[in-house]
């Protein structure tokens, strides 16, 4: 401070004894009072500085500005122009002192440039010209170091050697770096010792102590400093804080907890099943402290294998071939654990691998049967008696309690039950005989289960053969027709027959052939042993005849050489056929041979289906000409008496013809076979027939049609007349004759129609129609022309 103040003072007296002014320079001539002018140099300046921060009670004078032509008497006027000027500095217009009236910051602006002048006070004439002079702001140090990028984090590898750079870093001061010390630094460490140093002039962090270990410490905290006036008394300081973080290397190696480890494995277990696991543990991170595992030694290593986990990291060890607690109790295990990736700076601390032992006990467990066999295969022969013995299976406990077996033959594997079994010493025995022929193969299977575990069974395979026995005799291969022309020659073979046995065939059989001793002197035929399994059939004489005899029955005696023998006797059919010049056989008393020759089955059947067909459309046709049958005497399209019906003006009208069926009707002459044409009037007139005309007084017409229905009913051979017919034909030898109208016309009538008015009211209009002649013409005339 006192220094400070030194300065200050002398700043100031060097300011206000030596202030600026312009120097007139006269120059004397040789002669005396003679004064010479030469131009002006104009105003010469010097810098004004100012000490920053000053807090005085008053003002700080900056400096005195005087011009020579100023004579003291208050005609000059001086005028400050520029930064500050009536603000931050002012002027005393008469004397020329500037003062400065704020509190200047250096770190704000470092210096002021400013122009002055002097003029006359009355004319404000410029006296001189203006010129510039600058003001500085001094530095003093007020501003502490800071540390703008902060606060810092770094990183190292463990196991650094000492000096090892960690990083740098750097503080700024706002003060002046080109005066004083105010902007010198110095840098130390305040907290991370003594791990960590620090360089004081450039900032540069490094480690301190050698072998710093990760896996004992991993971060650490480190506060730097930063000190101006280059680290002496007085001097402002700023901190920051550094997080140094230890990488990892690998300087550890893999390390088993345990040097021995108990297992152990259920016999019952299957490979692949897991069996234990371990781990070696390595402090290391990531890639250094990866563990490889290997099996090195041991005699399990042929029954367990070894795997690694992905996830955990872990060894597992599994199963590789079924254990067997009765063979062998226990196995031993050597594991090694090693690191796949090595620092070659740190090989000297290795080696980087750690070793194991496993102990694997076996345990006991409660395991099925063992059948002494994989499968068993018998014989057995065909038709042995019931309880013949097939063979015996045999299992045994393999467990240490060695509990008894029992045996059984599921009922799945043996549905008809062929055999039994004793459940206690395993012999199989048949329950009834067995026939090769239908089966000569059965696949069984036989169940062993211990008594007094956990019921646990196992199966084996039984394969029972059953052996052939000549039980089968033997019979034709082939039991067709011979087929003989009736001109067949006298010693020609018109067979060669041969025989199958249902019994096993081998190598050694044969059959023989004879005649049966009933037919062996017969005149029509004989047989030939071939003596290959075969025999020949000759005829012995000629001149057969199919209609004398069709068919000869030849017994044929066939023996095999089984033991023991069988044979059997067998009828050969020969049927004799007529053949052409060639032999060619044309017809036999079979159904195939009735046919013509060349003539399909299929063609035969199409004829035979034509022929039906035909058949159905003929009786079809019978049946509907029955059904709709013409009437005998023909009526033509345009016959005139059609229209009888039509006009409805004769007889009751359609209350009669509802009221009776006058279909029924039948013409009396269908008896006799005389039909005549409705078309052609009668030429001939038939006798009436005894009782068939009434009398003419007769009054009872009713018996008259009762009559006629009743010879119509009982004539079978007329057909019925329509209601046309009828009114047609009145029939033969009535006295009144023809009533139709349509006859009046054209022919003359002499009967007498009296008599109808004697047969009632119905009758009635008749009677009013015909009784007259005039009457009658009238009434035809309006028939017609109704």
């Amino acid at each position: 401070f006192t220094g400070f103040w030194l300065i200050f003072i002398c700043l100031f007296f060097v300011s206000s004894s030596g202030h600026l002014s312009l120097h007139r320079h006269r120059q004397h001539s040789g002669k005396e009072g003679q004064v010479l002018h030469r131009s002006k140099r104009g105003w010469v300046w010097n810098q004004f500085f100012v000490i920053e921060e000053y807090t005085g009670p008053d003002p700080v004078l900056v400096g005195r500005l005087h011009s020579d032509v100023d004579l003291g008497d208050g005609n000059i006027k001086y005028i400050l122009s520029g930064e500050g000027a009536g603000t931050i500095f002012v002027i005393d217009d008469k004397t020329g002192n500037i003062h400065a009236t704020k509190t200047l910051d250096r770190e704000e602006q470092a210096q002021y440039t400013l122009t002055a002048q002097a003029v006359a006070r009355d004319t404000n004439k410029p006296l001189e010209p203006p010129s510039e002079f600058i003001v500085k702001v001094q530095d003093i140090n007020d501003n502490p170091p800071e540390f703008l990028h902060g606060p810092y984090y770094a990183r190292v590898p463990e196991m650094s050697n000492v000096g090892t750079s960690v990083m740098q870093v750097t503080a700024t001061d706002a003060d002046d770096p080109t005066y004083g010390n105010s902007a010198r630094l110095v840098y130390s460490i305040l907290q991370g010792q003594p791990y960590f140093s620090v360089e004081p002039q450039t900032g540069i962090i490094r480690t301190a102590l050698p072998n710093m270990d990760r896996e004992a410490r991993q971060e650490y905290d480190v506060v730097i400093q930063a000190k101006d006036m280059g680290g002496h008394m007085g001097g402002l300081s700023g901190t920051t804080e550094v997080k140094i973080t230890l990488t990892d290397v690998n300087d550890n190696p893999p390390k088993f907890p345990q040097s021995v480890y108990p297992m152990s494995v259920s016999e019952d277990k299957v490979p692949g099943e897991e069996v234990g696991r371990l781990k070696a543990k390595d402090p290391d991170l990531g890639d250094n402290g990866l563990v490889n595992y290997r099996l090195v030694d041991g005699d399990g290593m042929g029954m367990f294998e070894l795997s690694t986990d992905s996830e955990t990291r872990e060894a597992v060890i599994k199963l590789k071939k079924p254990v067997d607690f009765e063979t062998k109790r226990s196995y031993t295990l050597k594991v090694e654990g090693s690191n796949p990736h090595v620092d070659p700076q740190f090989l000297a601390w290795g080696p980087y691998k750690d070793e194991a032992t496993i102990k694997i006990s076996v345990e006991d467990a409660d395991e099925p049967p063992v059948f002494v066999a994989p499968s068993y295969t018998f014989e057995v022969e065909e038709n042995a008696p019931q309880g013949t013995l097939v063979g015996r299976v045999h299992a045994k406990d393999t467990d240490v309690a060695n509990n008894p077996v029992r045996y059984m033959i599921p009922r799945y594997t043996d549905v008809e039950q062929f055999f039994s079994i004793n459940s206690e010493d395993g012999m199989i025995t048949t329950t009834r005989p067995l026939d090769r022929e239908a089966l000569a193969w059965h696949n069984i299977s036989v169940s062993a289960t211990e008594i007094g575990g956990h019921h646990q069974d196992t199966k084996v395979r039984v394969n029972i053969r059953v052996k052939d026995v000549n039980d089968n005799p033997p019979e034709f291969a082939s039991n067709n027709e011979v087929l003989m022309c009736e001109s067949v020659a006298p010693g020609k073979v018109i067979e060669t027959v041969s025989a199958v046995d249902k019994d096993e065939r081998t190598h050694r059989q044969h059959f023989t052939f004879s005649l049966a001793p009933e037919v062996a002197h017969n005149h029509n035929f004989s047989l030939k042993d071939n003596r290959d399994s075969t025999a020949s059939v000759y005829v012995l004489r000629k001149g057969f005849s199919r209609l004398t005899q069709d068919v000869f029955y030849l017994p044929v005696e066939i023996n095999d050489n089984g033991f023991p023998a069988l044979s059997s006797t067998n009828t050969l059919t020969i049927r004799v056929c007529s053949c052409d010049s060639k032999d060619t056989i044309l017809s036999c008393n079979v159904e195939p041979y009735v046919l013509p020759a060349g003539l399909s089955t299929g063609a035969l059947i199409a004829i035979l289906a034509c022929i039906v067909i035909l058949l159905v459309i003929v009786v079809l046709f019978v049946a509907l000409r029955r059904q709709k049958k013409e009437p005998l005497i023909v009526f033509e399209e345009e016959d005139i008496r059609e229209n009888i019906i039509t006009y409805d003006d004769e007889g009751g009208g359609e209350e009669d013809t509802e009221a009776f069926d006058i279909a029924t009707l039948q013409n009396p002459d269908g008896a006799n076979g005389f039909l005549p044409r409705k078309d052609i009037k009668p030429e001939l007139q038939y006798p009436i027939r005894p009782g068939d005309r009434p009398a003419a007084n007769s009054v009872d017409v009713d018996d008259f049609i009762k009559t006629r229905i009743a010879e119509a009913d009982s004539d079978p051979t007329a057909p019925p007349y329509d209601s046309i017919q009828i009114y047609g034909y009145e029939g033969r030898g009535s006295l009144a004759g023809s009533l139709s109208s349509l006859e009046s016309v054209t022919t003359e009538s002499d009967l007498d129609y009296d008599y109808l008015q004697s047969w009632g009211p119905r009758f009635k209009k008749l009677a009013d129609l015909y009784g007259t002649k005039d009457c009658c013409v009238n009434d035809v005339d309006d028939g017609e022309d109704s």
